[in-house]
């Protein structure tokens, strides 16, 4: 896949249409995944590029009192710029600024398009516990399978809190168990008895399983769709 440096809008010759034509080749490679319901990490590094263009549009009182400067890095977490000289050019400044107000939109645009896959994805998903649940759901298994495909895969859950600019939020961490032929014997509880049975690091674990009908990418698309959707589900149901 077409990659884009941190500060690609910014980075060697700062011309309009030279970073035009590399941005629509990013974006023409990003959608060739997107017609083949590929999402990750395709909308994730968009959406990346897109914040780091609104974080510098957003500090545009603050370029235009240390312009002329050249863009350097970004540091993500408090959204500092860091710049180093450059030789006085009004011109310049417009020209970045013209490229980033036409990059942001144009990526939007993208954004907007990967994200409805992924709102209809979310909304075939069905998810549900399997059997007795325990007091704790924060660590367990959930069980995946999609469209016509006669398995199940299974995978191990852990959910944990972290703190960011004073807010909490939940992240969830998985690890790939095995995959299960889906038949008359190889039921959702009768798997679940059998992770119980021999995985004893987990004796009494929550089990959920998170299905739909659509027949989608596994790794770029509904994995990473169902483990967002089940963080929200047990969030929501705890």
């Amino acid at each position: 896949m077409k990659t884009l440096s941190q500060t690609w809008f910014a980075d060697g010759y700062i011309d309009f249409e030279l970073k035009k034509y590399t941005l629509l080749a990013y974006l023409q490679e990003i959608g060739k995944y997107f017609c083949e319901r590929k999402l990750y990490p395709q909308l994730s590094d968009l959406i990346f590029h897109y914040n780091n263009l609104v974080a510098f549009r957003e500090n545009k009182k603050y370029l235009q009192e240390q312009f002329p400067k050249k863009l350097t890095g970004i540091d993500l977490e408090r959204l500092q710029l860091l710049y180093e000289s450059l030789v006085e050019d009004d011109e310049l400044m417009q020209e970045l600024e013209d490229i980033i107000n036409y990059a942001s939109s144009t990526m939007k645009k993208s954004i907007t398009a990967g994200s409805e896959i992924y709102e209809f994805v979310e909304n075939k998903l069905t998810i549900e516990p399997v059997g007795i649940m325990p007091l704790d759901h924060n660590e367990g298994y959930f069980l995946l399978c999609e469209g016509s495909c006669r398995n199940t895969w299974v995978y191990q859950y852990r959910l944990s809190i972290f703190e960011k600019h004073d807010e909490k939020y939940r992240s969830i961490k998985t690890e790939f168990v095995d995959v299960w032929q889906r038949n008359f014997v190889n039921t959702y509880p009768n798997i679940k008895a059998q992770l119980i049975r021999n995985r004893s690091d987990l004796p009494n674990p929550a089990v959920y399983a998170v299905e739909t009908e659509l027949s989608i990418p596994m790794e770029e698309t509904l994995l990473p769709i169902a483990k967002r959707s089940l963080v929200r589900y047990i969030t929501s149901t705890s």
